[in-house]
This record gives structure tokens, C-alpha cells and sequence, in this order.
């Protein structure tokens, strides 16, 4: 596998910026793979995702942030350098529901998922057997009302002490205190059981059963300290009729949240996606 660098980056729209940057790139014998930009003509944003190959790149792998540090200053960017060498390590939590978590399972034994699944956090004991059969590390967190901030501040401690860099809700059915989120901004992704920003909260497929709907989805979105509110990464529908009953609806629902969480965990561990005013732009 080529060794690659990748910067993300977005900043006031003006002219000069993909010169400065590819410019810089090329400048150093760097051979430029995939490039993608957008601009948001109604904020005047710039955005773009480069990524290129590090064999006869003159700067060293550990320079390239000094040095390229000039070009965003005079832009005034905000901007991140990853590289495809490093491997982020993956938390998943999890309640009772398994499906998110078998799929997520798979994908991380699979290879598809370009991550470290160190251990999955439960409330609950129901899925500890199957996380071990995945040979991954199951911990148990048990939450009151009463014990919720004492049991987050081990979490946490435990989650660092692993250098988690990014944590999958595979339905948990807990609410995240501010001071969790806060710790971990842009890294929690959660999958919501319907087309957000529709049927919020408990039950959505009962409500839209009730409410007649013809299509129901599913939503990926990171954790903000406003519930279910945080930037939507994908979305995805199907429809339904009149003839599905709530059970029909939940089965779909679930074959959908799979997808569109395996999505939208990819291209967070891809480096695909940059958020800006609660929103995200993907470079899928």
C-alpha cells in the first residue's frame, strides 16, 4: 500500500487557494490521487479534500504540517492532515438491539472498515457473548439516573486510556451527558431510527405507522449536546404502503440503519468528511 497523505481543509472563498495548494503539492514531487473541492456560494466557504502519494515527496512526513502551516495561515484555514498509515481505534456502544452491532462487527473483521475496533460498552450484558466471539473486548456500564455522570467519568477514563479516536452509538438507548460529548466533538457518530427530522425521540415507528406514512428512513449524524440535532453525515428511504404492518416497518427500518450507519462510519474513518454550522460535506 502506497503511503498517502490527506488534507482537509475549508476557509473564506477567494482566488489563489487550489493553486497555493496543489502548487505545494506538486512544488515537492508529490504525485496528487484524488481531489475534490466545493464552495458554499451563500457563505462564501471553501472546501476541499487532497490526497497524495508520499514516495517522492520531498518533505518529510513530519514537516509537511510546518510547512504547509504558511499557505493556511495566509488563507486563514482550517484544515487537518491525516495519513492512511495511521489506524484510528473504534469504541462501539450498545444497548439491547444487535443489528447494528453484528453488521458493524463483520465489517470491522471483514477489513471493510478502515479501523481499530478495540471494545465494545454496553449497559447491558445481552451481547457480551457475541462481542467476544468477535474476539473484540466487551465492558459492562450499568446507568441509573442516580449513577449516569459517575459511570461516564470511567467511560471516558476508559476510552482515553485506549486512545479512542472515534465512538459508534449502535442503538444505544442512552442519552450522553453535555460533558461526554464535549469530550469527544465530531467523533460520536449516532444512528437515529427514522428520516430525521421527522418522528425524533422513542418509538418513531409506531408514530409513522400511525401517521400513514409511505416512506421511512433512517439518519447518521454526529452527537452534539442538542438531542438528535448534531450534523446529518447520510440519510437514507423506503417505501412502505398501507399493506406493512409495524413489524414490517421496523424490519425494513433496521435493514436500512445498518447501511446508513456502515456509511457514514467509512467515510469518517476514510477522512471524507469536513462539518461546518452543523453540517457536513462528504467527498464520497
Amino acid at each position: 500500500m502506497k503511503e498517502t497523505a490527506t488534507l482537509l481543509i475549508s476557509c473564506p472563498d477567494r482566488k489563489g487557494i487550489l493553486a497555493e495548494i496543489t502548487g505545494f503539492i506538486a512544488r515537492n514531487d508529490g504525485n496528487i490521487i484524488h481531489a475534490d473541492q466545493h464552495i458554499d456560494f451563500q457563505k462564501h466557504i471553501f472546501f476541499m479534500r487532497i490526497e497524495w502519494d508520499l514516495e517522492n515527496f520531498k518533505i518529510p512526513k513530519d514537516k509537511i504540517a510546518t510547512a504547509f502551516s504558511f499557505i493556511a495561515d495566509k488563507f486563514s484555514m482550517k484544515w487537518d492532515l491525516k495519513f492512511n498509515t495511521e489506524t484510528p481505534n473504534v469504541a462501539i456502544f450498545v444497548s439491547k438491539y444487535d443489528h447494528c452491532l453484528y453488521d458493524l462487527l463483520y465489517r470491522f473483521k471483514a477489513g471493510e472498515m478502515k479501523g481499530n475496533l478495540k471494545l465494545v460498552i454496553s449497559n447491558h450484558r445481552n451481547l457480551e457473548n457475541a462481542v467476544k466471539m468477535f474476539g473484540v473486548d466487551f465492558y459492562h456500564f450499568p446507568k441509573t439516573k442516580e449513577t449516569k455522570k459517575e459511570v461516564e467519568e470511567k467511560e471516558i477514563e476508559l476510552l482515553k486510556k485506549e486512545n479512542i479516536d472515534l465512538i459508534i452509538l449502535a442503538r444505544y438507548m442512552q442519552i450522553l451527558t453535555d460533558n461526554f460529548v464535549r469530550q469527544f466533538p465530531n467523533r460520536i457518530i449516532n444512528i437515529h431510527h427514522s428520516f430525521l427530522p421527522a418522528f425524533v425521540g422513542a418509538r418513531p415507528y409506531h408514530r409513522a405507522y400511525e401517521r400513514g406514512v409511505k416512506i421511512i428512513g433512517a439518519t447518521s449524524h454526529y452527537v452534539t449536546e442538542e438531542l438528535d440535532q448534531g450534523p446529518i453525515i447520510e440519510q437514507d428511504v423506503v417505501r412502505v404502503t398501507h399493506r406493512d404492518t409495524v413489524e414490517d416497518m421496523i424490519r425494513k427500518g433496521r435493514d436500512l440503519e445498518k447501511i446508513v450507519l456502515a456509511k457514514a462510519v467509512r467515510w469518517h474513518l476514510e477522512n471524507k468528511i469536513l462539518v461546518y454550522d452543523n453540517k457536513t460535506v462528504i467527498f464520497d
